[in-house]
């Protein structure tokens, strides 16, 4: 089987390398988190072994990989031609509960795992890192509870919790508030061509953000011929039926790829990113049209993104409820621009790894900046910065902000560079090799 040209990510405290000239650099990057843990629980309820091929591996893939067989499902890799690692080999087996979900910090995992498990024969634990045991899970427990699934949770409505599968469930019209998470939305409808009668989701919250994301969810399931229909705003009906198995190669990571894009626009001159989708329901899609808003050039070629910049970057306002994965990598920018910037639309990220509002305002502030947390958003004042200490915060993407940032302040150090395995394990390969310098040591946390 293929193996990674790249070694795992570095542990411990990170000298993020500054730019010494302007950028020339052609990339590709491991393939979409979104896409790979969709579609590996899409093949573990198909109708016959199917092929994931150039998945990510990763933390958050490997803990989806570790849940499916722990529900019976086999998985097993296989040569792949992809340069990330090897292909994966999905046979699908009736779920067995009987065991322990441990989720890490990968809120696909365990959004999207909480009705798989409702499909199990027998109990089901579902747990995680003491980190994310905090992440919102009471409106999938309360939707699975209407759905007829037995849920203890001591009453806390969180992390940890048993499953008490029966082997089905029983499905039909359901209403949830996801305006916590899109994910919500997204593991419901997964599962749901298995439940009895199909499913009837409705929407009740003000609010759903990240709605590419739940797009990108209807697409897999409608490539693997499940009917979806959208009879209002908020409402989504799945057709109950087994999922055709399929091979399906994984999109590139479109929002792994921005803090690579975007610096081209702090360091100055060209960054490409290989296998760019013509179209794509990943949030990263829209990171075209926004870069151009701060001042990249941008274009593309057949299969490649092309982002060129001055060194100079734009402010402005941006509304990004449907990207607030990319929020943490546009506050970089911000802090780096000429004038001031305002994100909002991103309340919910105070919901991610960490409060991501909060951690980018607190660490901006740490390093001379200025940053005003609001109720929706952020909102940064250009300052000058010098280097310290980037807390990461258990938080993937805050470390690649940390990074980005340090390509133009000398002196910023990510106090855990490998916080950036949960969806990018070859993060810092790859940052050096868009910088072409040696790679700076990493000492033990």
């Amino acid at each position: 089987m293929s193996a990674s040209l790249y070694s795992p990510a570095p542990r411990g405290r990170w000298s993020a390398p500054v730019a010494a000239d302007s950028l020339s650099a052609r990339l590709r990057v491991p393939g979409s988190k979104s896409l790979t843990n969709r579609e590996l629980v899409l093949a573990a309820i198909a109708d016959a072994p199917g092929i994931v091929s150039a998945p990510l591996h990763s933390d958050d893939s490997a803990r989806m990989i570790d849940a499916l067989r722990a529900l019976g499902v086999g998985v097993e890799e296989q040569f792949g031609t992809g340069e990330f690692g090897p292909d994966l080999r999905i046979t699908p087996a009736p779920l067995t509960g009987g065991t322990t979900v441990d989720c890490g910090q990968a809120g696909t995992v365990m959004r999207f795992i909480a009705p798989l498990a409702g499909l199990a024969r027998g109990d089901v634990l579902l747990t995680a890192h003491e980190t994310a045991l905090h992440r919102p899970m009471g409106a999938m427990i309360h939707a699975l509870r209407d759905l007829g699934v037995d849920i203890e949770d001591n009453g806390s409505w969180s992390l940890p919790f048993t499953i008490r599968g029966r082997g089905h469930i029983r499905g039909g019209r359901v209403e949830i508030d996801a305006s916590a998470s899109s994910q919500f939305v997204s593991g419901l409808l997964l599962a749901a061509p298995r439940f009895d009668v199909g499913l009837h989701l409705v929407h009740t919250g003000e609010r759903l953000p990240s709605m590419p994301h739940i797009d990108m969810t209807v697409e897999t399931l409608t490539r693997r011929g499940i009917k979806v229909t959208r009879p209002g705003p908020g409402e989504w009906m799945v057709e109950g039926g087994v999922p055709r198995s399929r091979e399906i190669a994984i999109e590139p990571d479109l929002s792994n790829a921005a803090p690579f894009l975007a610096a081209a626009l702090v360091a100055g001159g060209e960054v490409s990113i290989e296998g760019w989708p013509n179209r794509s329901t990943q949030p990263g899609a829209l990171l075209p049209d926004l870069l151009e808003r701060l001042g990249a050039d941008v274009h593309r070629a057949v299969g490649v993104l092309i982002v060129r910049g001055t060194g100079r970057i734009r402010g402005g306002e941006f509304d990004l409820s449907a990207a607030g994965e990319l929020a943490p990598t546009f506050v970089g920018l911000a802090a780096l621009a000429d004038e001031p910037t305002t994100i909002t639309g991103i309340g919910h990220i105070r919901l991610h790894e960490t409060d991501r509002i909060a951690a980018l305002a607190g660490n901006l502030r740490a390093l001379g900046g200025e940053a005003l947390e609001l109720e929706d958003g952020i909102r940064i004042i250009p300052a000058t910065l010098r280097g310290g200490t980037w807390p990461a915060h258990h938080d993937h993407r805050m470390a690649t902000t940390g990074a980005l940032i340090g390509l133009r302040v000398p002196g910023v150090e990510i106090d855990e560079i490998g916080t950036t395995a949960k969806t990018l394990p070859e993060f810092t390969q790859l940052w050096e090799r868009m910088l072409s310098v040696d790679a700076p040591g990493s000492a033990p946390a």
